[in-house]
This record gives C-alpha cells, sequence and structure tokens, in this order.
C-alpha cells in the first residue's frame, strides 16, 4: 500500500507514535509518505520506503494566522494524487481529520476516491476538542473519517461519551519495537554508561515527556526531592517545554540542581531509558501513556498515576506502580520502598519487560492498523 501519514511532528505521544508506525509499515514493504509543516523529530536518517513532503504555509499581512489547515489539505490532496497514495492516516483529530476530509473533497470532484483513517490520541479528544469553539468541527472530522481507531477503552469511551460519535471506533494500543527498546545486556556496558549521570552507588530515576502542565514536571521534582533524602540517587529529565523552567527553578531552590539534569530533546530514547531505575509520571492525565512503555521495554519500571488509559498498561505492584494525582508524598515512599527491595525490584523489571512484549509489541499492533487499512479500503 500507499500511505500517508501526517501528524505533528513535535516532540509528543502522537508524533512519536505516527512517526514510529511509519517506520514499521516502511520495514513491511510498504510505501509511507509523511506530510507535515516539518520533519517528524523520530524520522532521522534516509529510510527505504519513507518519503517526507514539507506543508509550505503562506504569510500574507492580510492573514493574522497563517491557515495551516488548507495548506495541509491542498498538499495532502497534491501528494495523494502525484504519488497515487491509497489512503491518508491522520494522527491527532485537530486539524487533521477536517483537512483530510477536504482533501478527499478536492479529489472526489476529479473523480478520485482517497480515504483517510483518524487516530485519535489524547488531548485532541480530552483538552482542546472540548473547547465549545472546536467541538463541532472535531465532532465532524471524526463523523467524516472512514475509519477512527484509539490508543486506549479509556479515550473510546471519552470520545463517545464526550462527543456523541456514533461510528465504531477501533482500541489500537500504542506500541513499542522490543528490538530497539530492550534492555543492556552488557551490566558492565550499562555501568559504563550510567557513569554519564550517577555514580555506581546512586539510583538514577528519569522522567520522558513534552513538559506539558499535564504532565506535572514539578511533580517530578518533588518526588525526587523525597526521595533524595532516604536514599543516594540522580534524575535525569529528558524532553522540553513550557514547564521546563519552573521545574529547574524548584530543583535549584530545593538545592538539588547538582542531582537534577535536565538534558533536553534526544533523538535515541532507547538508548538512554535503559541506564533507568525507574521513570516518574505523575501526569494529570494520559490517555495510554508511550513513555511507560518504552521504558517498561528497557526493563524499567514506572511510578505513575492512576488516570486515564494507564491501568491498561500498568498494574499496580505487578509490573509498575500507581498513585493518585498529586500525591507526591505516596509516589516517592513507593520508589523508595521499591528501590530497597532487590527481589521485588527484579520481578517487577522482568514483567514490565513481559508486558511491552506480550501485549504492546511493534509488530503486533503495525498488523492490527494493515489489517484496520485493508478493511477501510475494502469498504471504498
Amino acid at each position: 500500500m500507499r500511505i500517508g501519514i501526517t501528524c505533528y511532528p513535535t516532540y509528543g505521544g502522537s508524533g512519536v507514535v505516527a512517526t514510529e508506525l511509519g517506520i514499521e509499515l516502511a520495514a513491511l514493504g510498504h510505501e509511507v509518505h509523511f506530510i507535515s509543516y516539518s520533519q517528524p523529530f523520530r524520522l532521522t536518517g534516509r529510510k527505504e520506503g519513507i518519503f517526507y513532503h514539507e506543508v509550505p504555509v503562506s504569510s500574507y499581512p492580510l492573514f493574522e494566522f497563517p491557515p495551516y489547515d488548507l495548506a495541509l489539505a491542498s498538499r495532502m490532496a497534491e501528494v495523494a494524487e502525484y504519488c497515487e497514495l491509497d489512503l491518508l492516516h491522520v494522527h491527532y483529530a485537530i486539524p487533521h481529520s477536517v483537512s483530510a476530509l477536504l482533501a478527499r473533497q478536492m479529489l472526489e470532484a476529479r473523480g478520485r476516491r482517497l480515504p483517510f483513517v483518524t487516530t485519535l490520541h489524547g488531548t485532541d479528544i480530552t483538552l482542546v476538542g472540548l473547547d465549545r469553539g472546536y467541538l463541532p468541527i472535531t465532532r465532524f472530522g471524526i463523523q467524516e473519517s472512514d475509519g477512527v481507531t484509539s490508543i486506549s477503552h479509556y479515550l473510546k469511551e471519552r470520545t463517545i461519551e464526550n462527543f456523541g460519535v456514533t461510528r465504531p471506533i477501533e482500541v489500537i494500543p500504542n506500541f513499542v519495537n522490543c528490538d530497539v527498546y530492550q534492555p543492556i545486556a552488557d551490566e558492565a556496558a550499562r555501568a559504563e554508561a550510567r557513569l554519564r549521570f550517577a555514580r555506581p552507588d546512586e539510583k538514577l530515576l528519569m522522567h520522558l515527556s513534552n513538559f506539558r502542565p499535564v504532565k506535572r514536571v514539578t511533580d517530578v521534582v518533588k518526588i525526587f526531592a523525597r526521595v533524595a533524602r532516604e536514599l543516594p540517587a540522580q534524575l535525569v529529565l529528558v524532553g522540553d517545554g513550557p514547564e521546563r523552567s519552573a521545574a529547574e527553578w524548584l530543583a535549584h531552590d530545593l538545592g538539588l540542581h547538582t542531582r537534577v539534569h535536565f538534558i533536553g530533546k534526544q533523538d535515541s530514547v532507547n538508548k538512554l531509558l535503559p541506564l533507568a531505575d525507574l521513570l516518574l509520571m505523575p501526569s494529570e492525565l494520559e490517555s495510554f501513556g508511550l513513555a511507560a512503555l518504552e521504558a517498561m521495554a528497557c526493563q524499567v519500571p514506572a511510578v505513575a498515576t492512576n488516570v486515564g488509559g494507564v491501568p491498561e498498561l500498568i498494574e499496580h505492584g505487578v509490573n509498575g506502580v500507581l498513585c493518585e494525582v498529586g500525591d507526591v508524598d505516596a509516589m516517592a515512599a513507593c520508589a523508595v520502598e521499591l528501590l530497597g527491595d532487590a527481589a521485588r525490584f527484579e520481578a517487577m523489571r522482568q514483567a514490565a519487560r513481559r508486558t511491552a512484549q506480550r501485549s504492546f509489541c511493534a509488530n503486533d499492533q503495525v498488523k492490527k492498523y494493515v489489517e484496520f487499512y485493508e478493511q477501510v479500503l475494502g469498504r471504498n
């Protein structure tokens, strides 16, 4: 198949999943065309079967805000016609599903049918889409999609409840390539790599996100402050965003700035996660929890919040720990207790990896997308 993929190419879960999906589809022999305003950050290097098409957005004095959604629709139609795409797969409903709908209508006028699939990822439904200014158009884009998928049962239920969507929604969870995200087999090599952040006698905690308010990055620092009182430890925060400054100042005010490392956006997250002992994910809401899954594939359990779709991934006390939002004392206590119990910690590490392999492996989930594409094409 020839598949067009549109996503937000920035540091966020929807862009990560869309990019990884495109890479996996190309590995299966499909032709993948990314259509967005910049190249997705995880799409590094030249990969066979993958093409990138930039969406040019013109800026005129007439436009207070450049009309990206219209430029995207026009580019979608151009790429689809020139490259003979079989379908479009858009990630994040706003504005991508509406742009895809416009592209479909443009091509229908010329006698060509271009079906599109919309994947719902989270804040497009739980936050932005609920804004009264966007709710009607978001609902319309979802309803007019030729196929709709959701990354969790939680998000599917929220979509039906909040938007009154009547069309079927297929749940295809997020996934991880367990051959890329895996523990470091050579313990000596792992120990040497960890020296970049921590001494051999120190525990290493990690956080990975886009530093949006919903991720509660300052809670990460507060949790670490409590953990650091009980045992020698270091904290690494991977990513960037609007809450980074607040987290940096908090670490400074708590006298932890020499033990808290902000390393910004990183291309090779799969090489960093295996160095950690625990992942901290104290989010206000997660529709799935992709960062936790990537860590789990590397045998790194997560201390996370019991929200959204996270319980579909983490079983409390088995492959990770779940606490209530904002309860930094409980999360810190769980982390200290777990890190102090070698046998329980090792069992949880093994269970985390098994969960990723058995239920969220890229091979299985990508096949589900391919089967869904074939259903959509069959209906059209």
